[in-house]
């Protein structure tokens, strides 16, 4: 008797694979299916349910970030408040009293290597709802080579798997804001379609609209199917380094008065973070339109790395930059130490460069590269990397070379 399907009852002459089991068989094709079947059932199961979450106050939030992100305590204290916000928002029932709370998205702005984008990969690890980062740069008007501005939402529903009701539900991170800013601060008489015309066309995102998405990204077309996700419960979180907006605010405080009272108004003025002044009026004197400010109402500042700052960022987060090399050496079975003076060099050269957190990332690099690639070949077991060979290596390389 020839062995045959349970499911389908084919033979094995009929199917490419025939699966034996205890008391019975399956082909290849209906393991398939079985295979489909299942991942649709667990996706059913697995939709978006708040009802059974534990959701983190926001100084258990703030806790978290700390593990990841050292210092920006303004910052984070933001960000857990929006999200705690956000999650109740989510949980709100219907009110008799027509009270509907509001989202608030967030605008960070900070200089390069600050921690805008790793504090959005942390929050990102804690969270319960589908969370992706997006960059402005790549955004383009509709009908213009680059990325429409849905694209932003296609990333979410893929970070759901095609979840729309959890999508609704959903944290998006903008970073490089202040790249489509627009180019001057009147408005553009011609087209500006990576500035003003992306802003444009944010608003209705940001604010809250039924927006019809590609679902693979790209360009649309009319016979493309499209899904419709509603931005109302969606949190936007934006980043931008704003370079040179130190001198708009400069200007707005008016540190080069004159007269009798000049001296008392710069003495109250902290010139090495104009940052922490920072108001709506300068993101608008910057190239942002007043209406894309009008929806993003929390605006927080990051602080300029201090010494104190980049020393410990070099060993302190639970993902920190010498935890690394240790570890990468560790899967080679080799024990790897740093002196503690290097770590002291590593850091006046960061705040020459003047790069900041990505700048202890070049150093490093530039340091352990010969390292990383002979060691592995030799039978060292314990290595330790003293001020001598830091400075050895690192002689080699120039500022030009060192970027974030």
């Amino acid at each position: 008797m020839q062995d045959k399907c349970s499911f389908c009852g084919r033979s094995r002459s009929e199917v490419e694979l025939l699966i034996a089991g205890m008391d019975g068989f399956i082909c290849d094709q209906c393991a398939h299916q079985a295979n489909d079947i299942v991942n649709e059932e667990m996706k059913s199961k697995s939709s978006l349910n708040l009802d059974h979450i534990e959701i983190k106050k926001p100084l258990e939030i703030k806790t978290f970030l700390d593990q990841y992100v050292i210092g920006q305590d303004d910052a984070k204290k933001h960000i857990a408040v929006a999200v705690y916000n956000h999650y109740k928002r989510l949980l709100q029932k219907e009110d008799t009293e027509g009270v509907e709370i509001e989202k608030s998205n967030i605008i960070m702005v900070g200089r390069t290597g600050t921690g805008k984008t790793l504090l959005a990969r942390s929050i990102a690890k804690m969270l319960h709802v589908p969370f992706t980062i997006v960059d402005a740069t790549v955004l383009t008007e509709a009908g213009y080579v680059g990325e429409d501005i849905e694209s932003i939402l296609t990333r979410l529903l893929q970070a759901a798997d095609y979840d729309v009701a959890a999508a609704e539900k959903g944290i998006v991170f903008i970073d490089e804001l202040d790249k489509i800013a627009r180019k001057g601060d009147n408005p553009s008489i011609t087209r500006d379609v990576s500035g003003e015309g992306v802003q444009q066309g944010l608003l209705k995102l940001l604010e809250g609209s039924v927006v019809n998405v590609p679902p693979q990204g790209g360009r649309k077309h009319p016979d493309q199917k499209m899904i419709p996700v509603n931005t109302k419960n969606i949190l936007f979180i934006c980043g931008g380094a704003f370079d040179g907006i130190e001198r708009k605010i400069a200007m707005r405080l008016n540190t080069q008065v004159v007269g009798f009272n000049a001296s008392k108004a710069k003495e109250k003025i902290d010139r090495d973070n104009f940052l922490q002044y920072i108001t709506p009026q300068d993101l608008k004197s910057f190239g942002l339109i007043p209406e894309i400010i009008g929806r993003l109402p929390i605006l927080t500042y990051l602080e300029p790395l201090d010494r104190t700052a980049l020393r410990n960022i070099l060993t302190e987060p639970k993902n920190a930059i010498i935890r690394q090399y240790v570890k990468l050496f560790e899967l080679d079975g080799i024990h790897l130490k740093f002196e503690e003076e290097v770590y002291e060099y590593i850091v006046d050269k960061a705040i020459e460069f003047k790069l900041g957190a990505r700048g202890l990332r070049s150093i490093c690099e530039a340091i352990m590269t010969d390292l990383m690639f002979e060691a592995p070949s030799q039978d060292r077991k314990n290595i330790t990397i003293t001020k001598a060979y830091a400075e050895e290596k690192l002689s080699k390389l120039n500022s030009q070379t060192l970027r974030a």
